[in-house]
């Protein structure tokens, strides 16, 4: 039994219908306020605004925002991390610098952002750009300097080339702690997306979400955070898949297949 229930996940789902079950009772026999609705309403509500589309074009919103924003942070951050990883004296240059703004919170850089940027789609981006990056480029040098420095001496004895380096030792040796650091900005750039589009939008789920709240539609604003939710979990999850995939090594080497 204890085997089981350290091996599985049903214990988790029970918790969370167990959750579920509880604001439902709570709502509909002891708090009585149209501020906590009872779950039924909600899920009436979000089928409601899922088959009339709405849900789906705010999500689409959402999504294209953070996808866009999280990609060029990890191409970025990628690119800079292993420079700066690699080559000591990029790395002696940067880091400081790395440093000083990296504790700086992605809220922020938005005064700055609507000054130089302005308060359109591209202002959003640009936030999710900043927030999600330092994660992705701290977690990749730090995965190069990492490398035990006698696989740099073997590469070099084998005569490989700079680019030859990158491709057949760093990057693989790299790869667990680079796609730590996406995922973490992958939830990163999911809060600042939401973010952006309750502070200044017209569509998206943030907007969606702050909207119900303001014109008083609860079910709807909940209906908002229970579609966030399960978004998210969905990004995490095709996440794990694309990594498991792409590392399968090392999730051999370390036990966790």
């Amino acid at each position: 039994m204890q085997r089981w229930l350290r091996e599985s996940r049903f214990a988790g789902v029970v918790l969370v219908l167990a959750l579920l079950g509880l604001w439902q009772v709570s709502a509909l026999y002891w708090i009585e306020t149209p501020t906590w609705p009872p779950v039924t309403r909600v899920l009436e509500a979000w089928w409601a605004n899922t088959a009339d589309g709405t849900l789906f074009k705010h999500l689409l919103a959402t999504l294209w925002r953070q996808m866009l924003g999280y990609g060029l942070a990890a191409v970025l951050g990628i690119a800079f991390g292993l420079a700066m990883g690699y080559f000591r004296i990029l790395y002696n240059l940067f880091e400081p610098l790395v440093e000083i703004l990296r504790p700086i919170p992605g809220p922020a850089y938005l005064p700055v952002l609507v000054l130089f940027v302005g308060i359109g789609h591209e202002m959003k981006v640009v936030l999710i750009l900043l927030a999600s990056f330092f994660p992705i480029l701290l977690n990749t040098y730090s995965g190069v300097r990492a490398i035990d420095r006698v696989q740099f001496d073997t590469a070099r004895t084998l005569g490989l080339t700079t680019m030859q380096t990158f491709r057949d030792l760093v990057l693989p040796a790299a790869s667990p702690q680079i796609l730590t650091g996406m995922r973490i900005s992958l939830a990163i750039s999911l809060i600042l997306a939401i973010l952006g589009e309750m502070i200044v939008s017209n569509d998206g789920l943030g907007y969606f979400t702050l909207l119900a709240q303001r014109t008083f539609k609860i079910p709807d604003m909940y209906a908002g955070i229970f579609t966030l939710a399960l978004f998210g979990y969905v990004l995490n999850r095709l996440f794990l898949l694309v990594e498991a995939r792409l590392i399968r090594w090392h999730s051999e080497s370390s036990g966790r297949v």
